[in-house]
């Protein structure tokens, strides 16, 4: 797989480029700025972009901008954006309109070299990852018209695991259950969210965003 990673660290740039060519990506291309990772982006037309949220002239939003830009522009390559806190604003402005080829992780997941790898190869193929932590903060907000209230507990902790990536066998070792519980459970939760049958597998992630996009501010 081939892949540009944008991040104005020197250090962290060259780790980054580090851990993923050590897992078997070509880096075709290392970007300082978002003006930079644009035209690498679409230079090289990669894979996957590994991007920070951050980047300069203003360090605010001009990675999750380009984000856009590329998948825009670049419907085949998956981004993964990389953020030091949880900003809840770019996860639904990422993720809101598909979640398709997308990923959005904190910084310091990328100290677990493996699952690092493996969210981002996922992207790569056009699968969705999101933080953890990310869900985990999603799933403990509550209001009154919750949407995620008839979830058992089982079924919000499966339903945190799915969104991360895992596949139901992945699940079910994690959770020590069978794959046939695991499945019923993710059953379950499409039923009560009311995701509608299709024939991928990004309805695990549109069981997340179902969260949250009914927490955005109207």
């Amino acid at each position: 797989m081939r892949a540009v990673i944008a991040e104005d660290s020197v250090l962290l740039r060259e780790g980054l480029s580090r851990v993923l060519r050590d897992a078997g990506f070509e880096i075709v291309g290392q970007a300082s700025d978002a003006e930079d990772l644009l035209r690498k982006a679409r230079a090289h037309k990669p894979d996957v972009v590994v991007t920070d949220i951050r980047m300069p002239p203003t360090q605010t939003d001009e990675g999750v901008r380009a984000a856009h830009t590329i998948r825009s522009e670049l419907p085949q390559t998956g981004v993964v954006v990389l953020s030091q806190y949880i900003e809840e604003e770019y996860v639904v402005e990422l993720l809101g309109e598909s979640a398709e080829g997308v990923g959005y992780l904190l910084k310091e997941r990328v100290v677990d070299v493996e699952r690092f790898v493996e969210a981002v190869e996922r992207v790569a193929e056009g699968g969705s990852v999101l933080d953890p932590e990310v869900v985990a903060y999603l799933l403990g907000r509550r209001r009154r018209e919750d949407p995620f209230a008839a979830l058992t507990p089982r079924e919000r902790e499966v339903l945190a695991l799915m969104a991360e990536g895992r596949s139901n066998r992945a699940i079910a070792a994690q959770l020590v259950v069978t794959e046939r519980a695991i499945e019923k459970h993710v059953g379950n939760i499409f039923d009560k969210l009311g995701l509608a049958t299709a024939p991928d597998d990004h309805r695990r992630v549109l069981a997340v965003l179902t969260y949250v996009r009914s927490e955005v501010p109207r």
